[in-house]
């Protein structure tokens, strides 16, 4: 499973990605290990997430959020309800 996620950065402003491994990836910007956009923006917080089969998708999904106006990444989060992150098998 892969996942296009969106981040909520400390100073309010969205980060969206995609990784295999949603929690890792998570900690890793939490710890400064993420992409160098969330570096000065920590804590980051979980706030949407898709599920896809390949990373093709995930990726190809990415892309499109991020050429969403941010008016539109809040109606897709709000709409989203993601309340916990999924259990991911090792």
């Amino acid at each position: 499973m892969t996942y296009t996620y969106i981040l909520e950065c400390a100073d309010g402003s969205l980060y969206t990605g995609w990784t295999d491994h949603l929690e890792k990836r998570v900690e890793a910007h939490n710890a400064g290990r993420g992409a160098k956009y969330t570096r000065s923006r920590r804590p980051v917080r979980l706030v949407y997430y898709e599920e896809y089969a390949t990373a093709h998708d995930a990726m190809r999904r990415e892309a499109l959020i991020k050429r969403l106006p941010r008016v539109q990444k809040l109606a897709l989060i709000a709409a989203g309800n993601m309340t916990e992150m999924p259990q991911e098998k090792e």
